[in-house]
Order: C-alpha cells, then sequence, then structure tokens
C-alpha cells in the first residue's frame, strides 16, 4: 500500500475504475489537458484518451446535462465542477432530471452519474470558491449525497458512486486535500455507501460530523480524552440518505451528542440529524443535542475564514456544556 492524500486517491479510485470498465467517462472544464483545478484527474487523458476525458465549455448546465444524457444511455459519466459554488447552474438537470429519471420512467431508465465537486472554506478562496450548501442536494429525493474525510474513504466511496446505479453527488472536502497522507491500497475494493464510520468508540459523548470538520472532531476527542470524557466520533459520510440507526445506536449508549459542521446552521443536516436523535433516542438522551456549525451568512474572505469555521476549543466547548448537565 502506499501512503497518499485524498485528492490523489480520487484519482486512483477513478483511474481504477476507467480500467476497468469502458462505460465510464470524465467530463468537466480542464480536467482532460490540465487535469483539472485541483489535479484530480490528471494523467486520465493520456491513458484514457480524449473520448473518455473531455474537456467541456464553462457551462455547468451544459456539463451536468451531458451527463445525465450519458448516463441514461448506458455509460456511467464522472462529470467535474471545478468548485461547489459554481455547481447551482448545474442543479436544474440534477434535481429535475438526474433525480427523477428513475421515477419517471417507471424504472426504464435510470441515471448512473456523478457529480463531483471541491467544496467547504479554509483554502483562503475568493467568493463562490468556498461553499458549503451540501443541504440543498440532501433535501432532493433521488439524489445520494456523499462526502470523504479521509484517503481510504475518497478512494472506497468515489469507487462504491461510480457503481451505483443512481446519481451521486460526491462532495470532496477540498481543504484537507492534501493535508494528510493515508495508506491505500489500490485494489478496487469499494466502501458501503448509506453508512456511517465509527471512528472512534467511547462512553461519555457522541460526537458527529462528516468532511474537514472530522480534522476538528478528532482533535477535540483527543483534548477530552486528556480531561477524561471518552468521545465517540462518527463520520456521517452519507449525509443522505443518512443511516440513523447508527447515529441512534451511538447516542443510546452515550446519552449525549455533539454535531459538528462548517455548513451555516439554519437548515443544516446537522438539524436534521437533531431531529431523528430528539425523535428515536429521547429517552437515551442526557442532555440536549448540540451543534457546532458556521454561521449564517456567507462565507467570509480569507482573513476570516477561521472565525468562521468550527474551531476545536468551540468542539470542546459544546462537550463541557452537555456533559455539565
Amino acid at each position: 500500500m502506499t501512503d497518499v492524500t485524498l485528492i490523489e486517491a480520487v484519482n486512483m479510485a477513478l483511474a481504477w475504475e476507467m480500467a476497468h470498465d469502458e462505460t465510464v467517462v470524465v467530463l468537466g472544464e480542464d480536467v482532460a489537458t490540465n487535469g483539472g483545478v485541483f489535479r484530480a484527474t490528471v494523467g486520465l487523458r493520456e491513458r484514457f484518451g480524449y473520448k473518455r476525458v473531455m474537456d467541456t465549455p464553462l457551462a455547468e448546465n451544459l456539463i451536468a446535462g451531458t451527463a445525465v444524457g450519458m448516463a441514461a444511455q448506458g455509460l456511467k459519466p464522472v462529470a467535474e465542477f471545478q468548485f461547489m459554488g459554481f455547481i447551482y447552474a448545474g442543479m436544474d438537470q440534477m434535481i429535475c432530471h438526474a433525480a427523477r429519471m428513475r421515477n419517471r420512467t417507471r424504472g426504464r431508465l435510470h441515471c448512473p452519474a456523478v457529480f463531483r465537486a471541491p467544496f467547504g472554506g479554509g483554502i483562503h478562496a475568493p467568493e463562490h470558491h468556498s461553499e458549503s450548501t451540501e443541504a440543498l442536494f440532501a433535501h432532493i429525493p433521488g439524489l445520494r449525497v456523499v462526502i470523504p474525510s479521509s484517503p481510504q474513504r475518497a478512494y472506497g466511496l468515489l469507487l462504491a458512486a461510480i457503481r451505483n446505479p443512481d446519481p451521486v453527488v460526491f462532495l470532496e472536502p477540498k481543504r484537507i486535500y492534501r493535508a494528510v497522507t493515508q495508506a491505500v491500497e489500490d485494489n478496487g475494493e469499494a466502501l458501503p455507501l448509506d453508512t456511517c464510520f465509527t471512528l472512534r468508540e467511547g462512553e461519555d459523548v457522541t460526537l458527529i460530523s462528516w468532511g474537514a470538520s472530522l480534522v476538528e472532531t478528532l482533535a477535540a476527542a483527543d483534548q477530552l480524552a486528556v480531561q477524561g470524557v471518552s468521545a465517540e466520533v462518527i463520520d456521517v459520510a452519507t449525509i443522505s440518505p443518512l443511516d440513523r440507526e447508527t447515529l441512534l445506536c451511538s447516542v443510546a449508549k452515550t446519552g449525549r451528542a455533539v454535531i459538528v459542521h462548517e455548513a451555516c446552521r439554519n437548515g443544516g443536516v446537522g438539524a436534521e440529524i437533531a431531529a431523528s436523535l430528539a425523535e428515536g433516542a429521547f429517552l437515551d438522551l442526557q442532555a440536549p443535542v448540540v451543534r457546532v456549525t458556521g454561521y449564517d451568512t456567507v462565507m467570509p474572505y480569507y482573513r476570516n475564514e477561521q472565525v468562521y469555521l468550527p474551531q476545536v476549543a468551540d468542539v470542546v466547548q459544546a462537550v463541557e456544556q452537555v456533559i455539565a448537565l
């Protein structure tokens, strides 16, 4: 096994699936000639040719619509949007067509397309480059929303997403694209979708997060351990459909829950998780569920990014709050 970054794991998964399934194609802005803005597709055009790795115009609606048409006719397109802030122009195709294809045709057609996008803040980017609006897609029936938080999960979950017969929105936390390395075996083994991953066992509180915020969440769990607090850490990974069973079982054990995400608080996925815990684990909860989130405002420019993003101290303070109740 080789130690790779998250972005390298994405590239490995794409290369593996393209080598083993000739119906897999990649399309997007600058993905062929330049290997994408973050180099996720570097080397794929040289290996698989222009017919399977295609540069598109700067037109997100076209990218999404082309992917839908390809998927409906037997291909498995992986469409890249350069940043999540640019994805909105393609949402008409994703919501009105990709998500409805199986239902609309009563199962005659389906849409095995993957819509990839880097998302989240933390890289000192300008406006429209730091969005965390995953809740928009989580609300849409027919769309699966997957967010990896490590190289291993990026590799395994992307393989599973490409092999899935229905559309997947695959959001990659760019803040940790190259921040950590991890041993990943390039063996084509997929990880399960629609499943939470328990990263750390604990007894006193359940910390629930996804994407780049797991960096701060795990660091907070380490700091809490020094204080004698045993925190269980869960990576949601697939935010829609949500693996409620794993979350409920964890909270039944710990009695407390803190949810961490960098997206704004209002209408966020954390609210759905909190509601699920209130409905399914009310008698197990020893304290109210607490959310540590971004603010209900546009992600600020780089000088104030760290003010906006949840920090380790914020998570620790939230846990201390629920432990005291």
